[in-house]
C-alpha cells in the first residue's frame, strides 16, 4: 500500500505540473512560482495532499537525479564557439560575482539576523547561485537580447556549481573545522574532479554518438542519460559536491560539440527537465513549514530585498567594470537574479545533515532560503518583461540568409545596433568567420525549413535574404512568406540579376538590385552636391539626404511645407540626434533631412529645403 500511495504523489504532482504549465503561458510568468505556491498548498502546511517525507532517504536520490538532469540540460544548451566575446563576462560573474554575492549575503544576514557567523555564511553561499531553471525560460520567453541571455544562462549553468562546492566547504567548515591547508585542498579537490569528470563524460559521449551510423535518436537519449547519471554518481564517490560541476562541465563540452543527435537530445532533456523541475520543486515546497518563514520575521524579508537590491548590483557591476556591457545592460542583469532548486535542494540536505550534527539552525536556514526563492522568482517572474521594456534591452530578431561579404557586412551593423541576428550560410568556413566575431551563424541549406527553424525563424522580426542566388533568395522569402506567415513589410531581398526584379515585386518580395543601386548612387554624386546620398525605391523612386539652409522654411514646422504629394520626410538629424518627422517638428538651419519620393519628388523637396 506504501508504494501505491507513493506513486498517487507521483501522479499528483504530474497533474499539478500540466496545471502550471498552462497558468504560466496564460499569464506569461516562469512556471516556477506556480509549482511554489502548488507545493505550499498541497503540503503538510496546506491541504496535506503530499507528504514528502514518505519518500524517506528516497528525497535525497530524487533531488540529486533531478539536481543532474537540469544542470546538464543547462549545460547543454551552451555553445562556447558562438559566444566568445562573452565568455570572460560569464566567467567573472561566475568567480568574482559569486565572491561579492557570498561576502555580502554573509554580512547583511549576520548583521539583521540572529545566525552565528558560521550558519550567515552557509547562507550566504548557498544563494551566492542564480537559477538557470528560472532564467533560461525567462529569458527566452521575453526574447531579450542574445549576449544578455547567454550571459545570463551561462552564469546561472556555473555559478550554481560554484555555489555548491562553496556551501559544502561552508558546511564541511562548520561540522569538521576546516583550516588552513585542509580548507583550500578541500576546494581545489572539487574543482579538478568536476571538471576532469565533466569533461572526460563529454569526450566518451562524442566518440559514441559519432563513432556508429547505427546510432538511432532514441539509443542516443539512452545513452546520454545514462552518462548524466553516472558522470553525477562518479564525481561525487570521488569528491562529495563535486557532482554538479562535472554534470555541468560535461552538458557544455556537447553543447559546444558538432554531434549527431545533437537536436534530438535538446528536445528529450527539455522535457524530461519540465517534469524533474515539477516534481522537485513541488516536493520541496511541500517540505516549507510556515513556522520556519514566519519565525525568521521581517528581518529576514530585509536581507532578501538587500539581496536583490544592494549585494545583486554590487556583484554585476563589480565583475563587469571592464566590459562591453552598456550600462542598461548591467542593470537588467542586476536585476535578474532569481535563486532556484539547487539552494533550495542543498538547504534541505544540510538542515537535515546539521540535525544529525546536532547543530542548531538548519530549520531557519531552510527558512530563510525559500522565502529568498520565493521573493526572487516573484519579483523577478513578474517584473522582468516591465524592466526589459524600460532599460532597452528587447532587441529585434533578424535571420539573415547568406554569409558573404554583403551578409556579413550587414550582420556586423545589426549586431552594432544591439540586434539579435542569426546568419544561415551552407559554408563552414563563412559560419566559422562569423562565430569567431561572435555572431551567430548556423551552418546548412537555407532552402530546408528544418535549418530555417534551427536558425529561428519562427520568431524573426525579420528575414534578409542576401546571397548572391537568385533562386535561393525567392525561395526562402517565399517560404518566410508563405510557412511561417512573415509579412511583406518583413521580408527584404537581395537581386543579383536586374530581370529578376519584377519576379520579387510581383510575389510582394521588397527587394533590391545591387547594379541599379550602384549605378543611381554613381548617377547621383556625378553633378550634384556631395551632401546627397541616394537609395534604390522601387525603378523610379529615391532616397535623399539634404541640409535645410532655405530661410523661407526654417522656423516652420513641416505639416506647414507645402510637399510633393508623392514624397515624405522620414527622420531629421540635429545635433547628432535622429528625431522621426512628424508634423509638429519644427526645422532648424542645418538640420539633416531624409527623404523619400517617387519619379522628381524627392528631387523637388531637396530644392524647396536646401537654396
Amino acid at each position: 500500500m506504501e508504494s501505491i500511495h507513493l506513486l498517487e504523489i507521483v501522479v499528483s504532482v504530474l497533474f499539478m505540473s500540466m496545471i502550471a504549465q498552462t497558468l504560466s503561458k496564460h499569464f506569461k510568468v516562469p512556471v516556477i512560482m506556480f509549482l511554489l505556491l502548488q507545493g505550499i498548498l498541497a503540503g503538510p502546511e496546506g491541504l496535506a495532499i503530499i507528504n514528502p517525507m514518505l519518500f524517506g532517504d528516497g528525497l535525497t536520490a530524487i533531488v540529486s537525479f533531478s539536481v543532474a538532469i537540469i544542470v546538464f540540460d543547462g549545460g547543454l544548451h551552451i555553445d562556447l564557439k558562438s559566444i566568445r566575446t562573452i565568455q570572460k563576462t560569464a566567467l567573472k560573474l561566475t568567480t568574482i560575482g559569486v565572491l561579492i554575492t557570498f561576502i555580502g549575503a554573509t554580512a547583511v544576514t549576520y548583521a539583521l539576523l540572529d545566525l552565528p557567523i558560521e550558519l550567515a555564511a552557509l547562507f550566504g553561499a548557498l544563494v551566492a547561485a542564480t537559477g538557470p531553471t528560472v532564467i533560461t525560460p525567462l529569458v527566452r520567453q521575453i526574447h531579450v537580447s542574445h549576449k544578455i541571455s547567454k550571459i545570463l544562462e551561462i552564469e546561472g549553468v556555473l555559478n550554481d556549481a560554484a555555489s555548491v562546492i562553496l556551501a559544502a566547504f561552508m558546511f564541511e567548515w562548520i561540522v569538521s573545522q576546516l583550516t588552513g591547508f585542509s580548507a583550500v585542498l578541500f576546494i581545489l579537490q572539487r574543482l579538478v574532479i568536476g571538471i576532469v569528470i565533466g569533461m572526460a563524460s563529454g569526450h566518451i559521449l562524442k566518440r559514441f554518438l559519432s563513432s556508429d551510423s547505427l546510432v538511432t535518436d532514441q539509443t542516443a537519449r539512452l545513452f546520454t542519460l545514462t552518462m548524466v547519471i553516472t558522470t553525477y554518481v562518479v564525481s561525487e564517490l570521488l569528491g562529495n559536491e563535486s557532482g554538479i560541476l562535472a554534470v555541468a562541465v560535461f552538458g557544455i563540452v556537447v553543447g559546444t560539440s558538432n554531434i549527431p543527435h545533437k537536436q534530438a537530445l535538446k528536445e528529450f532533456k527539455s522535457d524530461l527537465v519540465l517534469i524533474m523541475l515539477s516534481l522537485i520543486f513541488i516536493l520541496l515546497a511541500a517540505m516549507l513549514k510556515f513556522e520556519d518563514i514566519i519565525g525568521i520575521g521581517l528581518n529576514g524579508i530585509i536581507v532578501v530585498l538587500l539581496l536583490i537590491v544592494l549585494v545583486r548590483p554590487l556583484a554585476v557591476f563589480g565583475s563587469t567594470a571592464n566590459s562591453r556591457l552598456r550600462r542598461n545592460e548591467k542593470l537588467f542583469i542586476s536585476f535578474i537574479g532569481p535563486r532556484g532548486v539547487v539552494p533550495a535542494s542543498i538547504a534541505t540536505y544540510f538542515a537535515l545533515r546539521l540535525d544529525s550534527f546536532n547543530i542548531l539552525g538548519g530549520q531557519m536556514l531552510v527558512g530563510l532560503v525559500f522565502l529568498t526563492v520565493i521573493i526572487t522568482v516573484i519579483t523577478t517572474g513578474t517584473l522582468a518583461r516591465r524592466v526589459a521594456n524600460v532599460l532597452g534591452v528587447i532587441p529585434m530578431e533578424i535571420l539573415i540568409i547568406g554569409g558573404g561579404e554583403v551578409g556579413k557586412i550587414l550582420a556586423e551593423r545589426f549586431e552594432k545596433r544591439g540586434e539579435n541576428v542569426v546568419v544561415v550560410d551552407n559554408s563552414n568556413d563563412r559560419c566559422n568567420r562569423l562565430l569567431k566575431q561572435g555572431i551567430r551563424a548556423v551552418h546548412g541549406d537555407a532552402e530546408d525549413i528544418n535549418v530555417l527553424k534551427t536558425a529561428g525563424i519562427e520568431k524573426a522580426k525579420y528575414v534578409v535574404a542576401t546571397t548572391d542566388q537568385d533562386n535561393t533568395n525567392l525561395l526562402v522569402s517565399q517560404i518566410a512568406k508563405s510557412k511561417f506567415g512573415l509579412k511583406e513589410e518583413q521580408i527584404v531581398a537581395r537581386v543579383n540579376s536586374m530581370e529578376n526584379l519584377h519576379a520579387f515585386w510581383d510575389l510582394g518580395i521588397r527587394s533590391m538590385s545591387p547594379q541599379m543601386t550602384t549605378a543611381l548612387v554613381l548617377d547621383n554624386m556625378v553633378g550634384k552636391s556631395s551632401m546627397f546620398s541616394l537609395c534604390e525605391v522601387g525603378e523610379e523612386g529615391e532616397i535623399l539626404e539634404v541640409r535645410v539652409t532655405n530661410s523661407k522654411v526654417i522656423g516652420k514646422a513641416i505639416k506647414e511645407l507645402s510637399l510633393p504629394v508623392n514624397s515624405l520626410l522620414l527622420m531629421i538629424r540635429r545635433n547628432d540626434k535622429s528625431h522621426i518627422a512628424n508634423g509638429n517638428f519644427v526645422l532648424e538651419y542645418d538640420d539633416l533631412v531624409t527623404v523619400i519620393g517617387e519619379d522628381d519628388a524627392a528631387k523637388e523637396v531637396v530644392d524647396l529645403l536646401h537654396k
